[in-house]
């Protein structure tokens, strides 16, 4: 049986810079994930993608801010059972957390960290028919490698912060032409973005065709032609080598959700003060938790985190004084600096 200080199931970028929060604090951590490697979504779904709010930070690739987090926590030593998830969560007779994952695995934590993210996702479907026979075949619902587009010509549909960040990374000199389908004139993405896209299409970088959608694909074995249906103009036919239906992620808490924990349109409800759950020793940081005035951004679940192991340590030890220091102070391995 694996045991530490806190289990924090979910790998992802909030999981990780919990565990040098908590580094600083002496307390060990172990993290569970069902994906092989951690990063969560960052290293999963859009390693290539840029991401431009992380603090100091003007742009920084997923994958790369994956491996900064993981660079980071290397004094700590953390541990991981990676390619598993967690399924049941029990407490034995020490009042300890003692989780099982589906290969049986487990884990015993007087505190559980649940930073999962959004849960187990599966990509929105647009309801078009031979959709599936398309897929990986130029129907890509996650860009893990923008190389593969090198060159190519791309559509891409959809109006949220996914669909615009590709359309900007591609238009870049990576792909030979991208098209932006939509069904609206208006994008549900940061303003920024939405103007930057704008932007490139009326300097002719970009095709923008709004007030429509994809509604048929076509080719021999391979994606050559989609069918778009314009409110205006009617059927339009686009040769194109990808399409790529950026309508976002379904997510499901999964097991989870069968905690006893007080959940609220699939996310756990959290207090704000410690991010703990309705179960005393169980928080939720990142994604995966909802409070009055939640922004799902990295950044967030990295001051969740912070506060949650303040929390944490005295739960564990309720007898000792917690003093916070600077790391310009104490430095990461706990020697004056």
């Amino acid at each position: 049986m694996v045991e530490t200080d806190i289990l924090i199931i979910g790998a992802g970028p909030c999981g990780l810079f919990t565990v040098f929060e908590a580094g600083l604090l002496k307390l060990r951590c172990h993290l569970i994930d069902s994906l092989p490697q951690p990063g969560g979504q960052c290293a999963e779904i859009y390693p290539k993608k840029p991401i431009y709010d992380i603090p100091a930070f003007p742009e920084v690739l997923a994958g790369d801010l994956v491996d900064h987090l993981m660079k980071q926590i290397e004094p700590f030593k953390p541990g991981f059972t990676l390619g598993e998830s967690a399924v049941t969560i029990d407490r034995d007779s020490d009042d300890q957390f003692i989780v099982t994952t589906d290969r049986g695995t487990k884990h015993k934590a007087p505190i559980v960290a649940i930073a999962g993210g959004l849960g187990v996702f599966s990509p929105r479907k647009p309801p078009i028919a031979e959709l599936e026979n398309f897929e990986d075949k130029g129907v890509e619902y996650i860009i893990k490698d923008p190389e593969m587009y090198r060159g190519k010509d791309v559509v891409i549909s959809g109006g949220g912060d996914s669909a615009l960040d590709w359309t900007i990374y591609l238009a870049d000199g990576i792909a030979n032409s991208v098209t932006l389908v939509h069904r609206r004139k208006g994008f549900k993405g940061h303003p920024d973005s939405a103007q930057k896209v704008l932007d490139l299409a009326e300097s002719g970088k970009i095709k923008f065709i709004s007030d429509a959608e994809v509604v048929g694909i076509h080719g021999e074995g391979k994606v050559e032609s989609l069918t778009v249906n314009h409110k205006e103009e009617g059927e339009i036919i686009l040769k194109t080598d990808h399409w790529m239906p950026l309508f976002g992620l379904t997510p499901k808490l999964g097991p989870i959700a069968n905690w006893g924990l007080e959940i609220e349109k699939n996310a756990i409800k959290v207090n704000t003060f410690d991010y703990s759950t309705n179960i005393p020793g169980i928080y939720a940081i990142g994604d995966v938790n909802t409070y009055p005035g939640k922004l799902k951004l990295i950044l967030c679940g990295f001051h969740e985190g912070t506060l949650m192991v303040q929390s944490a340590f005295k739960r564990i030890y309720p007898d000792k004084n917690l003093v916070l220091k600077y790391t310009t102070v104490v430095g990461v391995n706990g020697f004056e600096s």
